[in-house]
């Protein structure tokens, strides 16, 4: 197991055990990006088209305004309308006028997006592996600290 300094290669000590955490986070947080980006490729989706289609199949068959998908997003600097519409042409969602607001376009998603996360969800214990060199009881603590680290 290499610590986080040699992963980065860093030659002098960090300042503090907080910037030390800090550094380690936003690293673990690529290194996690990157495992998912590889996961979603054969299925020609990114990470951030990913989160759209489970907020979608959440709330399914009620449609979702873009700006609910927007506040929902793991990544709130992604480009909601972007990914819709990438995600549209692709056939996993479908975009409509609401018919008592002809301002308010309803995203729903699609069977064929319903489908595609069914493909995705079988082959989540693939995920789950590279998550469990840590135990159970150590992933709830780790997730009782970057809940307290948010609070």
């Amino acid at each position: 197991m290499a610590s986080i300094e040699e992963e980065i290669k860093q030659q002098k000590k960090f300042s503090s055990e907080y910037e030390k955490a800090a550094v380690n986070i936003l690293f673990t947080s690529g290194w996690l990006y990157n495992l998912n980006a590889a996961r979603f490729k054969k299925h020609d989706i990114t990470p951030e088209q990913y989160n759209v289609l489970r907020i979608l199949r959440g709330t399914y068959p009620k449609p979702m305004m873009l700006s609910e998908i927007t506040c929902r997003m793991l990544d709130k600097s992604s480009n909601a309308t972007r990914l819709v519409e990438k995600l549209r042409l692709k056939g996993y969602v479908k975009r409509d006028l609401c018919p008592t607001n002809r301002r308010q376009v309803d995203i729903v998603i699609t069977e064929k997006g319903l489908s595609l996360l069914t493909k995705i969800d079988n082959e989540t214990d693939e995920w789950h592996n590279a998550l469990k060199t840590i135990t159970k009881t150590e992933a709830q603590e780790l997730n009782r600290i970057l809940d307290k680290l948010r609070s």
